[in-house]
This record gives structure tokens, sequence and C-alpha cells, in this order.
């Protein structure tokens, strides 16, 4: 009788999510990325490398339960006598290692999961930013990890040299997915006659792919009696920090004032004797120069004087999960933030963005929804407003063309979850086949 040798738990690092407690968007990769691969291997050994200091432990949500991973801190930082910088850890890896603990959990590592922020695979955003999304990528090559680019978008890049290194990195991962056609044709810009079909591949963000979960005590009981306190439909409206300071409308070339667009869209809403509307922020950062919770309280207190409460603020402290919970429940969502909208959409509610990149349009493409994307940066006060509005009165035909298209979308991010856990797998069965000879 042959004897069946137990395999060993997979392993796995998740890279490109830093900062996900304050940015819901981040969170959402991460919690769904997390949740997915657990589901399917349940005593999976998962470490994320977080923008934190040294080794914790920490916990997602799979199933809305608690399910203990792993942190570790990881930088590029100038702190180069640090273990979780880059650089100590590429010193480290050529002198054998040094007994660096993040070094040590790459080596481990079955597979190697990097999202880039879900949009930060780009140098528009600075070379420092570039270089922190870059390093994980060369340290997983570098110890010949399977690399699996997560679904994300790819460039834009205006540096030829920053564009050629970014492509040597995509031709060394495993896999490299896009979330978008949009971003599949850039991703296929970038690796040109080396572009390969069975290894780069087209999916859906991986946030289509988050369960909703309910919110704690009590925010639940405030949050479901406002829901329950009235019939008529519910308008969420997600205003960015970002884009409505006036540093933000510069930077982006935003050709009017979103906070404005906000409030006269809120007023236009509030007016019509039914609707309510609910406030979500989705970037938490007190004291940020991007924090949507200073411009959502700026927007709630005008709007409460005049309409009390039938407008609500969603509550401070809620998870991804849990915001997504929020939107679920709302009749249409304006979101400033993409994965705000990507909640919704992924929960079948109409949405309209305020775009200030391109990003969003293929996002909204993907599920037959791009006529719903308003950009910022070429509409005036006016026409943003008509486009949103005009998307608030379509919102019966998006809900019925969502009831089709979300489904397929939430089974994509759960077949190619199915494919980032299977390259874990081979690599798991095929350490175990070289350590058995």
């Amino acid at each position: 009788m042959t004897e069946t040798i137990p395999r060993p738990p997979l392993s796995a690092c998740l890279f490109g999510v830093p900062g996900a407690n304050l940015n819901l968007g981040v969170g959402a990769l991460r919690a769904a990325t997390l949740s997915g691969l657990l589901a399917r291997e349940p005593a999976a050994d998962v470490t994320v490398f977080d923008d934190g200091w040294g080794q914790r432990r920490g916990h997602t949500f799979v199933a809305g339960s608690p399910v203990p991973i792993s942190l570790a801190g990881a930088r590029h930082s100038r702190r180069y006598h640090r273990p979780e910088s880059y650089l100590n850890m590429r010193i480290s890896a050529a002198l054998g290692g040094l007994g660096n603990a993040g070094l040590a959990r790459i080596d481990a590592a079955d597979v190697v999961l990097d999202v880039s922020g879900g949009d930060s695979f780009s140098d528009i955003y600075g070379e420092h930013r570039f270089r922190t999304v870059a390093w994980p990528k060369r340290l997983a090559l570098l110890r010949r990890r399977p690399l699996v680019l997560l679904p994300q978008t790819y460039g834009p890049f205006r540096s030829a040299r920053f564009r050629a290194e970014a492509a040597a990195l995509v031709r060394g991962a495993t896999m490299a997915w896009a979330r978008d056609p949009e971003s599949f044709a850039a991703l296929a810009d970038l690796l040109g006659p080396d572009l390969d079909p069975a290894r780069h591949r087209q999916g859906v963000d991986v946030a289509f792919g988050l369960e909703p979960r309910v919110p704690d005590e009590p925010a639940y009981q405030r949050l479901t009696g406002w829901f329950e306190a009235a019939s008529g439909p519910v308008a969420g409206i997600n205003v960015s920090g970002l884009i409505t300071r006036p540093e933000g409308r510069s930077r982006f070339g935003i050709a009017g004032d979103p906070h404005r667009v906000a409030t006269r869209l809120c007023e236009r809403l509030l007016d019509q004797s039914d609707t309510r509307v609910i406030i979500v922020p989705h970037v938490l950062t007190p004291n940020g120069t991007d924090d949507d919770r200073v411009a959502s309280e700026r927007l709630y207190a005008a709007l409460a004087v005049r309409y009390g409460d039938r407008v609500a603020l969603s509550p401070a402290g809620l998870d991804p999960h849990q915001t997504k919970w929020v939107i679920a429940r709302t009749s249409w969502l304006c979101g400033m933030r993409m994965h705000a909208t990507i909640a919704a959409l992924s929960a079948g509610v109409p949405a309209a963005v305020v775009a200030y990149s391109d990003k969003a349009r293929g996002v909204f493409t993907s599920v037959g929804q791009r006529r719903h994307v308003a950009d910022a940066r070429r509409l005036p006060d006016d026409d943003l407003l008509g486009a949103l509005w005009e998307s608030w009165t379509d919102r019966a035909s998006s809900a019925a063309e969502l009831a089709l298209r979300t489904p397929v979308a939430v089974g994509r991010a759960a077949a190619q979850m199915d494919e980032f856990v299977a390259v874990a797998r081979a690599e798991r069965n095929r350490r175990g086949a070289v350590g058995a000879r």
C-alpha cells in the first residue's frame, strides 16, 4: 500500500496593497485577494507586505469570519539599515539572506502575488512610487519565485527607461493579468512580440469578488434604521478629497469644481420628495491631502441644514467589506473614487464615475457601462452635472444591464482566482517532488 505524503500548507506573499486601512480601494484589492485565496486554501500561510514595521500578526475576513494572516513591513526607504527596506532585502539576498525575515518569507513562498495598488505600475506618479511598485517584482524574480501580476493597469509610462524596466519585469512574471480591455491593450503594447496568450491575460479587477459584510454595532443598527425609514430611492455619493481640493484640480486638469457639482447634484436629488442621499467616503487619511472624510463632512453639513435626516453620512471605521454592504443598499452611486464605483457595479448597483484619468473607462466598459463615465477633465460644471443626472435617470436601464453583466464579471473574478491558486499549487507540488527525491 502506497503511503500518502501530506502536502504542506500553501505559502503565498501579497505585495502592492500599502495603506489598505486608509484607502478602501486598496483595501478592497487586498481583502478580495485574501478571501479568495483562503477560501480555496484555508490552511495557507499568507504574508501581506505592507508599509508597517517588522513582522506582525493580522487578520482578514473569509465568508464573514476573521482568519489570521502574517504582516511584514516592506518599504522603498532611505533607512537602508532597516530590514524592511527593499535595498536591505536586495543586499541581504546577495549575501545569502543575512537573516532578513521579509526576504525569508519571499523565499518560502509558492507564489508572489502583486497588484501594484491597481493602477500604480506607472511613472506618472513619480519615480519614487514607480520604484516602490517595481521593487517587490524585482525581488521575486531575483529569488526565482513564481510572480503573478494580478489584474491591474499597465502604464502609462513617460520615460523610455522606466517603460523598458517595466516590460522586463512583466516578461519575467509567470503570469500578468490586465483588469479590463484597455489595460490589456496597454499590456500587449508593453510586451510587443513577447505577448504570450497563455501567460498574459485579460481579467477583471479582483475587487469584483469582494464579499460584503454587515457592519459592527452600533453602526449596523444606525444604518439599517436609516435605510428602512423610507421606501424611496437612495442615491449614494462618494466625494473625493483628491479632486475637490484646488491643488488636486490643478494636478489632474479638472475643468470645473467637482465639489460644487456634487452639492448641486445632491440638492437636485433631494428636491425630489422621495429621494434620500447617503455620502460614502472611500479614502480616509487624517490630515492627508486626499482625505475624503473632510470633503464628505463638508457636503453633509451643507445639506443637513436644509434636508435633515434625508441625508446620511456613512460612519467612520467601516472596512471595505462593510462599505460595500452600504453601497449595495443604494439605488445608484455617483463615485469620484473608482473602487467605490466597483463596489456598486459588482453588487449590481448602477453607478456613474466622475473620472480624472482614463483608468475608470476600461472598468466601466467591461460591464457595459462606459456611457456612465463623466470625464471631469473635459466637462465644465453644467455639463458634468448633466451627465450625472442623465446617469441617475437612466438607472433602471443600467440595473437591467448589470443584472446580466455583473454575474459574469463576478464569475470571471472567481475563475481567475482559481488560476492564481493553481500557479501556487503547481509550485508547491514541484517543490514537494524535488524534496522527495
